[in-house]
């Protein structure tokens, strides 16, 4: 196990603490109108990032240790500007009327220019730099957001836009500063080659990761259709707090499966990835307990009386939730032994049962409904990876909790950090 574990869940851990923040002040600064307003935002670019993300993401990292900076960056950067100029504007005239189609071609572009930046950090094992600007992003939009609404007293939620536009533009100056001082401009050449390989390798890791983000946010676009933009926002806290849960149980997952996916001998490789499953349940079940024994009260006194279900939301969210949390873990043991077909068939299994359920559930029921259909997609895209590493090995119900033996082997695996 390394090091840059244990630092990159302490990294993940304080930006937790920080989105927390954000949302705590955009609950009770807007309400569930704004924050209905500001999630369909971030969904809106996050579906144009898979899209830069051909060039700007996995390709970058794994480039960046086969050409140099010069012959990958200038294709990166001119996809950021081509996408994100053009793929809002197909949103807004076919999809759906963007809020302000400004803001997002903006955000598009410097978003995907800040990520090719970090996502050549990784490339170039420089994990540590990676940390340090994911943490960046999280506190500059606060502190900018902060700076707009009660330094200079705009309290619309264009102060939410505009002070991820001035958080983005100043990251990446700062990035760019850093990688492009050891640049050789005159080694700047087309090549049709690199560029065929990068797209190549791009779309392929995408489309798993972008039929997984429509099964996690499908429902949103729903909801604002049937019930409007409040009950988006009001969704959009359960979300939050199930992502939280997952975050800090991937991270403490990874310390310990870092193993399996480097592991030549196959039986070792079975033998980690279900001390990480049962790890991963017991935190997962661990936090929720925690949340369920939060009075409802709470939540209203911290986002705001607009979010009074946030409790119910959550409890109906926690099936799915313990679901994706074992399921991400033997998500990656398919990934690490390149079966990536299975990945593919429970994404789109989950996104059908998203879309299905929604339909039917969603005008019924609201925000409720968004929440049950959200659970069985979650459901039935886990099972599906369950059922498939469950026939390469033996189930029992004791699969899902640790044995004294794993409990100190996990523990003697933390103490060596």
């Amino acid at each position: 196990m390394s090091r840059t574990f244990i630092h990159t869940f302490l990294a993940r851990a304080l930006i937790i603490v920080l989105s927390f923040a954000i949302i705590i002040c955009t609950t009770n600064i807007w309400g569930s109108e704004g924050k209905g307003i500001i999630s369909m935002l971030i969904a809106d670019l996050a579906i144009i990032g898979f899209v830069s993300n051909v060039f700007v993401g996995g390709s970058m990292t794994y480039f960046a240790s086969r050409h140099r900076t010069e012959q990958i960056v200038l294709y990166a950067y001119l996809w950021s500007a081509v996408v994100g100029l053009a793929v809002p504007v197909v949103f807004h005239t076919l999809i759906h009327e963007v809020y302000d189609l400004t803001y997002l071609m903006v955000l598009s572009v410097l978003f995907a220019l800040f990520t090719a930046n970090i996502n050549l950090f990784i490339g170039q094992q420089k994990i540590r730099w990676f940390n340090v600007y994911s943490i960046l992003q999280q506190a500059g939009h606060l502190l900018f957001m902060l700076f707009l609404v009660f330094g200079l007293q705009i309290r619309e939620v264009d102060a939410y836009f505009q002070s991820l536009v001035l958080c983005y533009a100043l990251l990446f100056v700062l990035s760019s500063v850093q990688l492009l001082r050891k640049m050789k401009f005159s080694a700047l050449s087309f090549s049709g080659k690199i560029i065929a390989s990068m797209f190549s390798y791009g779309w392929k890791s995408q489309l798993s990761a972008f039929m997984q983000f429509l099964n996690y946010r499908l429902s949103f676009y729903f909801l604002e259709f049937f019930r409007g933009m409040g009950s988006v926002g009001v969704f959009s806290v359960g979300v939050a707090l199930s992502e939280a849960i997952w975050a800090v149980s991937r991270s403490l997952s990874l310390i310990l499966y870092a193993k399996v996916v480097n592991s030549e001998d196959e039986k070792e490789s079975l033998k980690q990835t279900r001390i990480s499953l049962k790890l991963s349940f017991v935190i997962t079940l661990f936090f929720i307990l925690i949340i369920f024994l939060i009075p409802a009260q709470v939540y209203t006194l911290i986002f705001g009386a607009e979010f009074h279900e946030a409790k119910m939301i959550f409890m109906l969210l926690s099936p799915g939730i313990l679901a994706i949390a074992v399921s991400n873990i033997i998500g990656h043991y398919f990934a690490g032994i390149n079966a990536l077909g299975i990945l593919n068939v429970k994404s789109l299994a989950g996104l059908a049962v998203t879309a299905v359920a929604s339909y039917f559930m969603i005008p019924r029921w609201g925000v409720a409904g968004a929440c049950v259909a959200t659970t069985l997609s979650y459901c039935v895209s886990s099972g599906i990876l369950l059922f498939k590493f469950y026939r390469i090995t033996h189930f029992s119900v004791r699969d899902f909790v640790l044995t004294r033996a794993e409990w100190r082997l996990v523990i003697r695996k933390f103490r060596r950090h």
